[in-house]
């Protein structure tokens, strides 16, 4: 073979192969056929339905309910790249953990289908029959057992089969080969007596252009049939809004984990102290609890000192800890069911705070107290926000920092007090940090609580070094305490009580973890 032949040879080759020029991977048949013998026989008994599986059938049911006569999609999203043939930890999008039950790293690609049937004729006396679709696992005797990097049991580990994941989660499975067809068949306006095809979009583009090519090929409306999808986003959102007893169980493990994470933080300060990116240290030793009880980070953790504190999502973590600053750590875990804590503390590095620390801790804390001590079945979400800020309103006064009267700040032509308290106080927490994103105002912002709902409580008050509408001694101090609330009938309770919150017992606590 001539240069100029190879050098064709070597452009002809598909540029998502050339990947695996690295590989050296055997393809002789003898190879294959020697690959494929003397596997011993899986032996293994079906697993046990998983615990929440039954309270994913409740959720599906309240979907069926609602989307009568309507094939509804929900896909768990594909593998993302991190980096070239690098991919990131696989987590499946919210909506469908949340409708199958299934957590951890389950089935990239797998895609929930919820099919129509008559009334009552379905799952559980449902509208709907619902199936499972994703690749099971590849038999020894496939070349995917040993090539395929992604999905592959020799690379990525055991996966289940159709029947060990129908077990555990008792929803009916299928392979993804059959997938197209389910989402499409007999698809078409409901006028002409199709069966219309609602979407989770943006989780899985494939399954976006797939329906989409189905309503075109249809004569349906795009514009029209993104209304759907929007709804049917909203409704996913929005039935997680109050928790079942399982959802509030798992926030209860995300919530111990990660006080335990705090208190490795605690430990790990005189290090963080010692080392130029002291940040880095407090990250990192609450991201080894966080994989070590859990799944992973619910959020990146936020590990502030000094004025960094000030800056409200502060992920890079590059700076020092010193003597004499306050730490703000904003972190949780993420449990294997994908449900997360979120809590947040402002800590004094030297083990006790500054008279001026003391004051401006001291006036968050009430804040966050006023909160709480208001929650109660029946109360607005969005007065949380205005009992906090406008306890902070008054401390800011009293300070002679505000510059007007507390009722002018609370007007909603003035809010000047919001300068140094510039974000909501409360959002709603669960398997996302910020759950039930999609929710309609009406039914987030605006609505009474419900017993069953969790969110945080979370003011804070953050004083930049350059701010020079402050006197000098408050400058670059940020101050943020966040508890995880459940409302209960006749009021609340704090998750994350357990976490010291009293200035005095905060420096106890880490008095005592540091020895």
């Amino acid at each position: 073979m001539t240069n100029q032949e190879s050098t064709a040879q070597g452009t002809d080759q598909p540029l998502e192969d050339r990947v695996n020029n690295r590989s050296q991977r055997p393809t002789s048949k003898a190879f294959q056929e020697f690959m494929a013998s003397s596997w011993a026989t899986d032996t293994s008994e079906l697993p046990q339905q998983d615990e929440a599986a039954s309270y994913a059938a409740a959720r599906r049911a309240k979907l069926s309910e609602n989307f009568a006569g309507e094939r509804l999609v929900i896909p768990a999203g594909p593998l993302k790249v991190r980096s070239n043939d690098t991919d990131y930890r696989f987590r499946p999008h919210s909506a469908f953990a949340h409708l199958t039950g299934l957590g951890v790293d389950h089935e990239p690609d797998a895609v929930l289908v919820m099919e129509p049937t008559d009334d009552g004729a379905g799952e559980r006396g449902t509208n709907h029959v619902s199936t499972l679709y994703f690749a099971p696992m590849a038999g020894r005797d496939s070349t995917d057992f040993y090539l395929n990097s992604r999905s592959g049991e020799f690379w990525v580990g055991p996966r289940p089969t159709l029947s060990s994941l129908a077990a555990r989660t008792g929803l009916p499975t299928d392979s993804l080969d059959q997938l197209e067809m389910a989402v499409t068949k007999n698809s078409g306006p409901q006028a002409l007596g199709g069966i219309r095809i609602r979407l989770v979009r943006e989780v899985d583009l494939n399954m976006d252009a797939l329906v989409d090519t189905s309503r075109i090929n249809t004569g349906q409306d795009l514009e029209a049939s993104d209304s759907l999808d929007t709804e049917l986003a909203e409704f996913v959102s929005e039935i997680r809004l109050v928790k079942d007893e399982y959802e509030i169980a798992e926030l209860r493990k995300s919530v111990a984990a990660t006080i335990n994470g705090f208190e490795d933080v605690v430990r790990s300060l005189d290090q963080a102290m010692a080392h130029q990116r002291g940040e880095r240290v407090v990250e990192g030793a609450f991201f080894a609890r966080a994989r070590l009880e859990g799944n992973e980070l619910g959020y990146d953790t936020i590990a502030a000192s000094g004025n960094n504190a000030t800056i409200l999502h502060w992920i890079r973590n590059t700076g020092s800890v010193n003597d004499g600053e306050v730490l703000l750590l904003d972190a949780g875990v993420e449990a294997d069911s994908l449900y997360t804590a979120d809590i947040t503390r402002s800590l004094p590095v030297s083990g006790k705070y500054t008279d001026v620390q003391r004051k401006v801790y001291q006036a968050v804390l009430d804040a966050a107290d006023a909160a709480f001590a208001a929650v109660k079945p029946g109360l607005k979400f969005r007065d949380l926000h205005l009992i906090a800020t406008r306890v902070l309103a008054e401390r800011l006064s009293e300070w002679g920092i505000l510059p007007v009267s507390v009722e002018e700040a609370m007007s909603q032509e003035g809010q000047h007090h919001r300068r140094w308290m510039p974000h909501g106080t409360s959002h709603h927490l669960g398997l996302d940090v910020h759950d039930c994103a999609q929710a309609r105002a009406e039914l987030y912002l605006d609505a009474e609580l419900k017993e069953g709902m969790v969110f945080t409580i979370e003011p804070g008050l953050y004083f930049k070094d350059e701010d020079l509408a402050i006197p000098e001694e408050y400058r670059g101090l940020g101050v943020r305490i966040e508890d995880d609330i459940l409302v209960t009938a006749d009021g609340a309770e704090n998750l994350s009580a357990a976490l010291p919150r009293n200035p005095d017992e905060v420096e106890a606590w880490m008095a005592k973890l540091r020895g």
